[in-house]
């Protein structure tokens, strides 16, 4: 089925799914039902069920998943199975925290290539391995190298230029910190990650 036709929401559990099936394999688990799935993920399991039918059958009714089978399917449906060039914007403490997670980000296949900001007095220092370069170049080496994803960690007041600059450059998926929302052309991808928003979220029920 092609990409277009399933929903929004679906492809954003599949992830979860992903990585319970990933603790399974290092638990040494050879067979999940969509039962004890739901069960570790709060889903339930006629969800996980439906979820997984938009992609093929991967389980037998009474017999349950095969873990391994089905997370390399994950994997590949998510085009997790392959390596990631990404491009950082914004060598800040929240880019220095990016880089500090970055070995989680490379063991999911996600690699920073390219780390970018306009302050002059970082432009050349190192930010843990990567060198800062100068975001007057960030168009030029997001080119050259094919870079297709991006993590933009600059200001609100910035975002939207940046975004703007590592669009027309080639790059087709955002992932924003900025707390703001960015415009972008139809067929790129933008994520946000702004905790204050998940929080606020959590004080409306408490």
């Amino acid at each position: 089925m092609a990409e277009k036709e399933v929903p929004h929401i679906v492809i954003s559990r599949l992830p979860i799914y992903l990585r319970a099936l990933t603790l399974c394999i290092g638990e040494d688990r050879e067979i999940i039902s969509s039962q004890e799935l739901g069960k570790m993920l709060g889903i339930s399991p006629a969800q996980i069920r439906k979820d997984l039918s938009h992609f093929g059958e991967f389980g037998k009714q009474g017999t349950g998943y095969d873990v391994k089978y089905l997370r390399e399917q994950l994997r590949r449906i998510l085009k997790a199975d392959r390596e990631w060039e990404m491009a950082l914007v914004g060598a800040g403490d929240l880019g220095r925290a990016i880089v500090l997670h970055y070995g989680r980000f490379k063991e999911q296949g996600f690699h920073i290539v390219a780390v970018f900001d306009k302050d002059p007095r970082k432009i050349g220092k190192r930010l843990d391995r990567f060198e800062i370069l100068d975001s007057k170049l960030m168009s030029k080496i997001v080119k050259e190298k094919g870079i297709q994803i991006a993590i933009i960690a600059v200001p609100a007041s910035e975002a939207q230029k940046v975004a703007d600059t590592l669009v027309k450059a080639g790059v087709k998926g955002l992932l924003n910190y900025a707390p703001v929302t960015i415009h972008v052309p139809p067929g790129i991808r933008v994520q946000y990650i702004d905790p204050v928003v998940h929080l606020q979220r959590i004080t409306y029920y408490l």
